[in-house]
């Protein structure tokens, strides 16, 4: 059985309220949104940071604390997965030069 995402929405859920002292997640939980989603923005930039100038096994960490990161900030704002998820069935139903095809034309 494979690790999935909603794996991770369902450990990040749990830890969140857990109170536990020795859980990062519940720390981070406890300081908002705001400071976890600016620390969201340090692990993109780490992110970034890794895909242009370090090797695979950095970018597969740093790619595991953004979509980590995500999952709390996705969680303290409860949004769940499944609208992430159906957003991107979205976008996929057709290529993004269709959709752009589809905007209206600047007059």
């Amino acid at each position: 059985m494979s690790f999935t995402l909603s794996d991770l929405e369902a450990i990040v859920a749990q830890r969140a309220v857990s109170g536990d002292k020795s859980s990062y997640t519940a720390k981070l939980a406890a300081k908002g949104v705001a400071k976890t989603a600016k620390k969201l923005g340090e692990e993109a930039v780490e992110t970034v940071i890794a895909a242009i100038s370090e090797d695979d096994a950095a970018l597969v960490g740093e790619s595991a604390d953004l979509l980590y990161h995500l999952m709390v900030v996705l969680h303290l704002r409860k949004v769940p997965l499944a609208d992430v998820l159906a957003e991107l069935q979205r976008r996929t139903a057709e290529t993004g030069l269709e959709e752009k095809a589809r905007r209206p034309q600047d007059v």
